[in-house]
């Protein structure tokens, strides 16, 4: 699965965030930027993400992820 692919799953279930996708052969990090993530632990922002990847980590498509997902304002602290 490439970088890409990813990156559009993402930018569909999560249309108001800014998302960046690295990585490949099954390995990626994923840095999303949205206040979607507002009130959720990084638990939680981690399910949601999942939830979306779910299907190609169980096909295997997928083998690991790294996900960095903060919302507009942490993004202006760090």
């Amino acid at each position: 699965m490439e970088p890409s692919e990813i990156k559009q799953l993402l930018e569909t279930a999560f249309p108001d965030c800014v998302i960046t996708v690295e990585g490949g052969s099954g390995k990626y990090q994923v840095t999303a930027v949205g206040d979607v993530f507002e009130g959720l632990n990084a638990v939680k922002r981690q399910q949601s993400v999942y939830s979306v990847l779910n299907e190609h980590i169980a096909s295997g498509a997928i083998h690991a992820v790294s996900m960095r997902l903060i919302t507009k304002t942490e993004s202006t602290a760090s």
